[in-house]
């Protein structure tokens, strides 16, 4: 049981397990500057009555279009380095670094692919709600906020949502769906 609370790892996997949680962190605050990008588009109020107030630390007085993406990027690198490190953690350690590493964008490309569909079910299920839904579970946010366009808010919040839910799903999926290959599998033939 010790072992998988407190893991030993070689120290020469040690680099490469961080350079893959670096570039995650990058790849996942790079889809959360265009994420928060498009949502702002779609439902403004989310930004300026919610996530303003809680990255105010952030804003250095550059644009909203600047703040949303700084916000886009603080809110998500923190998953993508999450997630690569579950996945170097995982796929590094017994075999050749360029198998490793193509399991490893694998994974990156099933995360990444879940958080779009996810995302994209958020919105579909805010546009069906429609305009006209019946929004009194986000009577409070209505309220404390001081919302003019709630349908634009919640489009916003399902999308943010499904977004992490899919990113979770994601990660869950790869570690289903790839696995690290035995040594005597890891060889490629050659040409």
């Amino acid at each position: 049981m010790f072992k998988y609370l407190i893991p030993r790892i070689k120290f020469d996997e040690l680099k490469p397990m961080l350079v893959v949680a670096l570039i995650g962190a990058i790849i996942a605050g790079a889809y959360g500057i265009g994420h928060d990008q498009i949502t702002y588009s779609i439902g403004p109020e989310y930004f300026t009555k919610l996530k303003f107030k809680q990255f105010q630390y952030a804003d250095i007085g550059f644009s909203e279009r600047i703040l949303v993406s700084e916000i886009g990027f603080l809110a998500s690198w923190w998953v993508g380095f999450v997630i690569a490190w579950f996945l170097a953690r995982r796929l590094i350690p017994g075999q050749s670094r360029r198998v490793a590493f193509k399991q490893i964008a694998s994974g990156f490309a099933i995360v990444f692919g879940c958080g779009i569909v996810f995302g994209v079910l958020g919105y579909a299920y805010g546009v069906w709600r429609g305009p006209d839904g019946d929004y009194l579970d986000w009577e409070f946010a209505t309220q404390s906020l001081g919302l003019t366009d709630i349908w634009s808010f919640v489009r916003v919040a399902y999308i943010h949502n499904a977004s992490y839910l899919g990113g979770l799903v994601g990660l869950i999926a790869t570690l289903i769906l790839v696995r690290p290959r035995r040594e005597a599998d890891s060889v490629e033939p050659s040409a």
